[in-house]
């Protein structure tokens, strides 16, 4: 099936693209389930993801400023929770066409085996 790009809102796709793109990154994605439980402070999340606190700190502003996380401070203390629960349910839609895919290729293999 072909689309004509004049189906599309040009303006909605480059957001979408760059929400997809902010949490299709292994850390930010390790970030995003470490705060599934909760709201969490950075001083739990930093050492939890074995990188540079920079590098993290990076990451969680990356993710606030798109709109993923946010948070509050509390004294020098700066809490981070998601912004919207949704992401989790595109998260387990991921899960699910992953692993079916890696199921699809383990059956060919074994058939050609």
């Amino acid at each position: 099936m072909h689309f004509k790009t004049e189906m599309f809102d040009e303006n909605l796709i480059h957001i979408e693209s760059d929400f997809l793109r902010t949490i299709a990154q292994p850390t930010r994605l390790r970030i995003l389930y470490f705060l599934k439980d909760g709201e969490k402070c950075a001083c739990e999340i930093i050492p939890q993801m074995k990188e540079d606190q920079s590098n993290i700190s990076r990451h969680l502003t990356h993710m606030k400023d798109a709109g993923i996380l946010e948070s509050r401070k509390e004294g020098v203390s700066v809490y981070y929770k998601i912004k919207d629960r949704r992401v989790f349910t595109l998260l387990s839609l991921v899960d699910e066409m992953v692993k079916a895919e890696i199921k699809e290729k383990a059956r060919k293999v074994k058939i050609l085996a």
